[in-house]
């Protein structure tokens, strides 16, 4: 596939490319939707638009970490559009250690972990995976199946993670996982602070409404680079028939009500993401999207790349 990359340079200044990447280390987004991609299934409409050439796929939510000095990539999040993302990353990468130096996991929702299936023994066969995983994350994957016997045959080795404990993946890159409030049937839920060369991203797939979180994000916003964060929604009354208190995320328009104080400069680091099939901000021609736009934030696109240089 042809891929048209969007570079972020020194946190500054933005380009538009096609087929390149960086050299140094750099971020590149796998997909944008909520946990089931768009189209979903059995909304014929969203497949008839596919069809008609009106709207194009777009993949669950999943960051690529890519470290072409030292030829390591990571993963953030295995989705259900696991060997699509990974086509995405070969395209573009490449690592001594294939598939994957390693998958960190947000939480046990079906979008954030199920893609893990196609290291077993019916797929790839993989042989020491890395994934890095919160505590109640880890048991879940021991202790039910199928998740247990990519463990028992190997084909991933679980690496425990602690709440705001760093993972050093080498002296210029580093992730951090941070605990959120979000619905933990199965697993605790965490967001991601990457540091690279001394930039920092903070991913944040799902969580709940802003004001159960202990953690002020605008203050979150000022103090880093870039914010990828849940937009799952745009606005209450999305779902029909749905009590959409029920699934607390935080509205798109929500959010841009609660950064309106923010600098123009700050802003622009904020850029949406895991939005609902219904969200119409995954279409690029809503009046949404344009609002979103228009306000000063960003959408998150599918191919877009984060560089990062060193000062």
């Amino acid at each position: 596939m042809a891929l048209f990359l969007f570079i972020f340079l020194g946190c500054s200044e933005v380009s538009q490319v096609e087929n390149t990447a960086p050299k140094t280390p750099f971020i590149m987004v796998l997909g944008v939707a909520q946990d089931a991609g768009y189209p979903q299934a059995g909304y014929q409409e969203e497949w008839k638009a596919i069809n008609l050439g009106q709207r194009k796929p777009l993949y669950t939510v999943s960051l690529g970490l890519i470290d072409p000095i030292n030829k390591k990539r990571y993963l953030f999040d295995a989705t259900p559009d696991f060997k699509e993302q990974l086509q995405m990353l070969d395209e573009i990468s490449e690592t001594n250690d294939y598939p994957l130096d390693g998958i960190f996991l947000t939480h046990a929702h079906i979008g954030h972990y199920t893609g893990l299936m196609h290291l077993g023994r019916e797929v790839m066969g993989t042989a020491g995976v890395p994934v890095h995983a919160m505590p109640k994350m880890k048991t879940f994957l021991e202790e039910n199946g199928p998740w247990n016997q990519l463990v028992s045959l190997n084909n991933i080795s679980i690496k425990p993670m602690q709440d705001s404990t760093l993972v050093e993946l080498s002296k210029d890159i580093s992730v951090m996982p941070f605990t959120v409030p979000h619905r933990d049937e199965y697993s605790e839920t965490v967001g991601f602070k990457i540091q690279i060369n001394q930039k920092s991203v903070v991913f944040i797939p799902d969580i709940d409404k802003w004001n159960k979180w202990d953690v002020d994000i605008r203050e979150v916003v000022k103090n880093n680079d870039i914010i990828l964060i849940d937009a799952s929604f745009y606005q209450d009354g999305e779902l029909e028939g749905r009590d959409m208190s029920l699934i607390p995320h935080p509205f798109t328009k929500e959010s841009m009500e609660l950064f309106s104080e923010l600098s123009k400069t700050d802003k622009a680091k904020v850029h949406f993401i895991h939005a609902n099939h219904t969200n119409p901000i995954l279409d690029m021609n809503s009046p949404e999207y344009e609002e979103v736009s228009q306000a000063g934030f960003n959408v998150a696109q599918q191919g877009q790349i984060f560089g990062f240089q060193e000062k």
